[in-house]
């Protein structure tokens, strides 16, 4: 018999797949790529479990922008991101011969989406009740189809509830896992600066996969309604913005002799935003006494850089624009 565990990338989620391959179910784990994930990649050879990505950034955005069961603290629309992830373990079933599904989710681990009452309306809007197993807090929770029908020992399920992770820590020890993500790590929907510029982008009407790939990177800038200013603040951000870089955006960087940063415009620019682009990347330049400086910059494809002598922006006017 066959089943699929929803992989988060997560310490819960690998030890839920694991309890059930334990009992000789065979496990295929959906991990669901979304542009929010947090560093979940990690080595799964341990649990045994075959992993497949499935990519749902697109459905996601659109979710994203007004999700029927709002959001969490932050930008975390938790209740409405399990249900989609469900709907689409729902969908691939057949495709497995799966019988049902498996979730890392623990009760009472988050205040907003892992209640019995969230629990339960996630799985009903998903269409899938009592096909949903959720083995750490399995003995805490209704009996599902699996265990009902024999397919799964109930006794052999746990009971799991809480915020904390001593029970968690020592069944991994149990099961000879070494590697796992910790919480921290988790997604970047529940970041309360990422989720200032996440808000910023969706009232601008500019919710797309690329701009969120943006808002990973960088300090911003809102320099006119129609567009924005990304500056780098390190080597490794300053390379990241030119490989994001896209037809018609723009690169700022200071001339050769000059330490700075790269900075990528992005939007509707005129001679007036360019000249602001400059002067914003010059305030992050080691200008070694100067008062101002060359910043170079070209639109994408264009080959030719163009270049112009500014001062840098006063700090009260960068207050003015920065997100």
């Amino acid at each position: 018999m066959k089943a699929i565990a929803l992989i988060s990338g997560g310490l819960d989620s690998m030890l839920a797949a694991r309890l059930i391959k334990e009992q000789g179910i065979d496990v295929i784990g959906l991990k669901f790529k979304i542009p929010f994930s947090g560093n979940t990649n990690q080595n799964f050879a341990d649990s045994g479990i075959d992993i497949r990505e499935v990519d749902i950034g697109g459905d996601f955005l659109k979710m994203l922008e007004n999700p029927r069961y709002g959001y969490g603290v932050n930008m975390n629309p938790c209740i409405d991101c399990k249900i989609m992830m469900l709907n689409k373990a729902r969908e691939l079933m057949g495709q497995y011969d799966a019988k049902f599904i498996i979730t890392g989710e623990v009760l009472g681990q988050r205040p907003m989406s892992q209640n019995k009452e969230a629990l339960a309306t996630i799985v009903k809007r998903a269409g899938l009740e009592g096909l949903v197993l959720r083995p750490l807090s399995a003995q805490l929770l209704a009996e599902t189809v699996p265990e009902r029908e024999g397919w799964i020992k109930r006794r052999d399920l746990l009971n799991f509830s809480g915020r904390g992770r001593r029970q968690q820590i020592k069944l991994a020890q149990d099961f000879g896992i070494k590697e796992y993500a910790q919480p921290a790590g988790g997604c970047l929907l529940t970041d309360p600066e990422f989720s200032k510029r996440l808000k910023e982008i969706i009232v601008h009407k500019e919710l797309t996969l690329s701009n969120i790939e943006l808002l990973k990177v960088g300090r911003h800038f809102r320099i006119s309604p129609n567009a924005k200013l990304i500056v780098g603040r390190n080597e490794k951000e300053n390379e990241k913005l030119v490989s994001l870089a896209g037809k018609d955006d723009y690169l700022f960087f200071p001339c050769a002799d000059l330490a700075g940063p790269t900075s990528l415009g992005r939007g509707e620019f005129n001679k007036e935003l360019i000249a602001l682009s400059c002067a914003i990347t010059c305030r992050y330049c080691d200008l070694n006494g100067n008062l101002d400086a060359e910043i170079v910059y070209r639109r994408i494809p264009e080959k030719e850089n163009k270049a112009l002598r500014t001062s840098p922006i006063t700090e009260l006017e960068l207050l003015k624009v920065r997100i």
